[in-house]
């Protein structure tokens, strides 16, 4: 088989399970590629192939596996979007929503990839275009929010063409049920479990109280314009800022690109919505 291997040295400790994850491949005959780089940290280099940048190694692997958190598994997402390869994520950060393989589980996940014994989850990329053609793509979410000011900003919504609301805010969120769990969550927007044809709009501190998040059905478009100033809002996706120097007016869809996240026997989301969030957590226990 062929792997490759994302991760991000400079932010997370990749060396022990990045040799677990070249030491199988020696051992099964795999071949493992990944950029210069991250080979510097392998404690034997018989079998990597190193490759110059990130997207050649997707290129050249049947499976990505992401070493990180799940700012790589976002930013892996990313790389993999139009090859749709398989992707798993071991878990070196802090949460690791997604990213829910431990790196002492590297050696069965890798075992259940040879013998067939997995799932995919696919999920959905959102896409964002703006006035001028350009299109952005979002596993988790698009952010509209201040920039430079102490002020709230304004920010028009419309559904398939019709106003939803005149949101006077620190911000909108747009995010797909993937993100739900993400910066959703912490604005107040509600759980939605992954596959669900459905888009969030989720204000972030709304000046009227009764202005609260909306599900909406992914078939339409959701459209976001700026009511004022441009210069006041930031527009964002899955944490990459893209600079703008002309009016918000964002139309935003579900893409045709999908993520495919491989799932490990015994690996249940709402096992991992109990373990990481804390659910029935009962202090009194402890």
């Amino acid at each position: 088989m062929k792997f490759c291997v994302i991760a991000n040295p400079d932010k997370y400790s990749v060396q022990e399970p990045l040799n677990s994850l070249q030491n199988h491949c020696e051992n099964k005959g795999h071949s493992l590629y990944l950029t210069g780089r991250l080979s510097e940290y392998l404690y034997s280099k018989k079998n990597e192939a190193v490759v110059d940048t990130e997207a050649d190694a997707v290129q050249n692997a049947e499976i990505i596996v992401a070493i990180g958190g799940d700012g790589t598994l976002l930013h892996t997402a990313h790389l993999a979007k139009e090859s749709e390869k398989p992707i798993l994520a071991i878990n070196t950060g802090r949460l690791g929503f997604m990213a829910n393989t431990l790196p002492t589980q590297i050696e069965e996940a890798l075992g259940c990839i040879e013998e067939g014994r997995y799932t995919i989850d696919q999920r959905d990329l959102l896409q964002a275009t703006a006035p001028d053609g350009s299109r952005y793509y979002a596993l988790n979410e698009f952010l509209f929010s201040r920039k430079d000011t102490s002020s709230m900003i304004s920010l028009i919504a419309e559904y398939d063409g019709e106003l939803i609301n005149d949101y006077w805010a620190d911000g909108l969120i747009l995010s797909s049920p993937t993100g739900s769990t993400a910066y959703n969550l912490s604005a107040g927007g509600p759980i939605v479990y992954p596959g669900t044809k459905v888009l969030l709009l989720t204000p972030i501190n709304p000046h009227t109280l009764t202005t609260r998040p909306l599900v909406l059905p992914s078939d339409r478009k959701v459209t976001v314009k700026s009511s004022e100033n441009p210069e006041n809002v930031l527009f964002s996706y899955d944490g990459n800022v893209i600079p703008h120097e002309s009016e918000i007016n964002i139309d935003i869809i579900v893409s045709g690109y999908t993520v495919r996240l491989i799932q490990l026997p015994d690996h249940h989301y709402f096992e991992t919505l109990r373990n990481k969030l804390m659910w029935g957590l009962d202090k009194r226990k402890f």
